[in-house]
């Protein structure tokens, strides 16, 4: 692949990624497009990705081979390896020699080499102080990226980083949205019950008011609950 080739196709991983912010979500997908890519455009023979909320809760979501499954799976199980030291600390990890890692990562080492790899680099998918996992490239010859792929890996890392953020985001606030907007149907019906009930007890609409809360209470029920089925004339009070 000429460099040419190579730098229109790392664009257009780019905006393979950048895709999810506007068009349907696919997290699965996502992380898949990301391995591949970097497989793909970087001097690596696999890659993996570790995603989670904290190093104890990582979990492998997506991985360009078997044998990168197992290393990972090695990692996870260890709770050691460069993939939990790069979503710790939030900084690159990077190996020239697998076999010279700390003994810490012993059981990460010995998966490694079993595995036929030799080098590694774990970059850290995170925004800012938000870490959200890792994601680990594996070579088979000893040695590492230059600094200028380690930026594009981090890079294509980042955005799939915004994506994944970016849709937790749109979902936290459609969960708002759809709490207020059940509050507000709520207590539209609750209005409708007092109406219904100072109507039928030729009372105050405060009064009708207690009177829901009251039974609501006493039967240890919700007062929306109460309401619909005054309103549905199911219940008399």
């Amino acid at each position: 692949m000429t460099e040419a080739l190579r730098e229109g196709e790392l664009v257009g991983a780019f905006a393979a990624l950048a895709d999810t912010l506007v068009s349907d979500y696919d997290a699965i997908g996502l992380m898949q497009t990301l391995v591949e890519s970097c497989q793909t455009f970087f001097d690596v023979a696999a890659a993996g990705i570790l995603l989670g909320d904290s190093p104890e809760n990582l979990e492998l979501v997506a991985s360009t081979s078997e044998a990168t499954s197992i290393v990972e799976l090695m990692q996870l199980s260890a709770n050691a390896g460069p993939c939990i030291e790069a979503f710790t600390t939030g900084s690159v990890v990077s190996l020239t020699n697998i076999s010279e890692g700390p003994e810490k990562w012993r059981r990460f080492i010995d998966s490694a080499a079993e595995q036929g790899f030799r080098g590694v680099v774990a970059l850290p998918m995170r925004l800012r102080e938000n870490r959200i996992g890792a994601l680990n490239l594996l070579r088979n010859e000893e040695g590492t990226l230059d600094e200028r792929d380690v930026r594009a890996a981090q890079a294509l890392a980042d955005v799939a980083t915004i994506g994944i953020l970016h849709e937790r985001m749109l979902s936290e606030s459609d969960a708002v949205r759809s709490q207020l907007q059940a509050a507000l149907n709520s207590r539209v019906l609750i209005e409708q019950a007092k109406g219904v009930l100072a109507f039928l007890n030729n009372s105050s609409t405060d009064e009708a008011f207690l009177n829901l809360r009251a039974y609501a209470r006493n039967n240890g029920m919700l007062l929306s609950t109460v309401a619909q089925q005054v309103v549905d004339r199911t219940l008399v009070i």
